[in-house]
């Protein structure tokens, strides 16, 4: 059983695009860039060339005496003598390249040499990852891949492309949905959160339709991550980024969910951990989600650094840290309400990311307003609201009537709820997170602008209440 992945679809019009560059796969380690980049290549080439700089250390010194095409190809094939390359049909993939970062430097000469196209990949983590930029910049285009996400999950337990678009279109036209499609999605929406999106770990339990075994695996790659913390941290502190990684459970654990270094060990200090943080975003297996100095655009240039909120890169890897009593409960009884709420926000935020998202939050000096995330399109700014039970959203209604916050027009509560529209905020399951950046792209558009009126005036006319609270 294969997986299908995202990454395919846009391989295939990466081939086919006029004047390609070549192209670096950059994701943590386990999440399927070998796995999808050979696939790729046996179905799309009469050859593959495929080097791996772990796996084949003999190879560490094919550039060493320059960057010619047809001397390294020369002392390519003298190593391995089965390889053809085979001009225009021949794609060489030079995997984990973090090993050999030398090789990005000879992006430039393959570019400009045009008969073979490349693709490089590897668990870039930190300064490994910084030298191979500096060495092709210019020379290469980059895509970020992730574990799986729930739509990709659902591809794996079969459902199709329509079944999705029917998720979809309810969505956009503010219409619940059956009981079938909101009971069966958040069956596999739980199980996902459970299972995670490792290409592994989804493919056995699709296949065994069990979670023996799956905990452990879990817990391997856990140690796999912090075996390469160990490995590829350069003149960082390895002890320092793995006592921050180890903590991530700690405080999302805490009402705030702040992240303190101050209370990471005893003595540290902010000082201490520069550099720390931002590693293990680029190393693909945290999410940072920074807070907003004041509610409002531009996002970017409007957060605090010092301030943030680590998630897991993958939902299934923040289970795996829980107790054993805790995961008994999210097994037997799918009691993801615990841990104060943050199991969903874990979850949602990664789903953000895959969506690509950056990550914001919001929460004022005394504790009152706060707001989990923000997403935005051209103009506005829209707070998401994650709620593990279906309370109050004192917050989300703060924000979008106080004429304060002028560019926030409307926003969107993720809870257990089937889909719904007050006048001032959208209500989804959580299991629509993924379709977030498609519905928010239409409404914006002309037609989406139309479609919105539509559902605001279908709702007006089931409520009988005239007039209804519009989004400003």
């Amino acid at each position: 059983m294969r997986l299908k992945r995202k990454i395919d679809k846009y391989l295939i019009e990466w081939k086919k695009s006029k004047n390609k560059m070549p192209l670096i796969v950059k994701g943590a380690r386990q999440i399927g860039k070998t796995e999808s980049i050979k696939n790729f290549g046996l179905n799309n080439y009469k050859s593959l060339i495929e080097i791996n700089f772990v796996l084949q250390p003999e190879y560490k010194d094919i550039f060493d005496k320059g960057f010619e095409i047809d001397r390294v190809i020369k002392d390519i094939t003298l190593k391995n003598g089965n390889f053809q390359f085979i001009p225009g049909e021949t794609l060489i993939f030079f995997d984990e390249i973090q090993d050999y970062p030398s090789c990005a430097t000879a992006l430039k000469a393959f570019r400009e040499d045009g008969r073979f196209d490349i693709i490089c990949s590897g668990s870039l983590m930190g300064i490994n990852y910084e030298e191979i930029e500096s060495n092709s910049v210019g020379n290469k285009i980059d895509y970020i891949m992730h574990s799986l996400d729930f739509e990709e999950y659902l591809w794996a337990k079969g459902y199709s492309n329509e079944q999705i678009e029917d998720l979809y279109q309810c969505m956009i036209k503010n219409e619940p949905l059956s009981k079938i499609q909101y009971d069966v999605m958040m069956e596999n929406f739980q199980e996902y959160m459970i299972v995670g999106g490792m290409p592994l770990i989804v493919k056995t339990f699709v296949e065994n339709k069990t979670y023996t075994g799956i905990l452990e695996m879990q817990k391997q790659i856990i140690l796999d991550y912090e075996e390469d913390i160990t490995k590829y941290a350069g003149g960082l502190d390895k002890t320092k980024i793995l006592n921050a990684y180890r903590k991530i459970p700690v405080f999302l654990g805490n009402e705030n969910k702040k992240f303190q270094i101050t209370k990471i060990s005893s003595g540290a200090r902010n000082r201490e951990y520069v550099g720390v943080i931002e590693w293990l975003e680029n190393a693909g297996i945290v999410n940072v989600c920074y807070c907003l100095e004041q509610v409002s655009l531009p996002l970017k240039g409007n957060y605090n650094p010092d301030n943030y909120r680590l998630y897991f890169g993958d939902p299934g890897l923040l289970i795996a840290t829980l107790d054993e009593e805790a995961q008994l409960d999210l097994r037997r009884n799918k009691n993801f309400n615990t841990y104060k709420g943050a199991i969903y926000e874990n979850i949602v935020a990664d789903m953000l990311v895959k969506e690509g998202y950056n990550l914001y939050f919001y929460r004022d000096e005394t504790g009152r307003l706060e707001m989990d995330f923000f997403v935005r399109d051209t103009n506005n700014l829209i707070p998401v609201e994650v709620k593990a039970s279906d309370n109050s959203t004192i917050s989300l209604n703060n924000l979008i009537d106080n004429d304060k916050y002028k560019e926030i027009r409307y926003g969107i509560k993720l809870c257990n709820k089937n889909i719904g529209f007050n006048g001032k905020f959208y209500t989804f399951p959580y299991f629509l997170t993924f379709l977030l950046n498609s519905f928010r792209k239409l409404a914006k558009s002309f037609e989406g602008l139309l479609i919105y009126i539509i559902s605001i005036m279908s709702i007006l006319s089931r409520s009988f209440c005239w007039p209804l609270s519009l989004p400003k």
